[in-house]
């Protein structure tokens, strides 16, 4: 009898770990999300000093790293909308969603509104 028990916990066992593991792979087969986000700026250094620290702090916060942003835009097609563009990454859209609906996002764009305009979306990266 003892042989039995040992047997089906040992089953169970397994298959909770076989489950935890296919979990694991699931999720880190998601692809990473990028926000792009395009700012017309009406004072740049009200913008530099008092919004940036605080929107790249709640990135962070988030998970998310900014990789690309700046002044130097090369438009190839259609007008700029903007003065500076910003590309963020995240792990999922969910983080990017979640982010979003974070309070250091929402103290952050009211200390932006001030100072810029935004066109922002969000896009799921290709499997590599």
């Amino acid at each position: 009898m003892k042989t039995r028990s040992a047997a089906v916990l040992s089953l169970l066992a397994g298959l909770a770990i076989g489950a935890a593991a296919i979990q694991g792979l699931h999720a880190a087969a998601r692809p990473p999300a990028y926000v792009v986000t395009e700012v017309g700026i009406g004072d740049l250094d009200a913008y530099l000093k008092e919004y940036l620290p605080v929107a790249e702090a709640s990135i962070k916060a988030s998970g998310g790293r900014l990789i690309a942003g700046g002044q130097d835009i090369l438009v190839l097609e259609g007008p700029a909308r903007g003065t500076r563009v910003a590309i963020s990454r995240f792990d999922s859209l969910d983080v990017v969603l979640a982010w979003r609906g974070s309070d250091r996002y929402r103290e952050a764009r009211k200390i932006a509104d001030k100072y810029a305009r935004f066109r922002s979306f969000a896009i799921e990266g290709l499997p590599q």
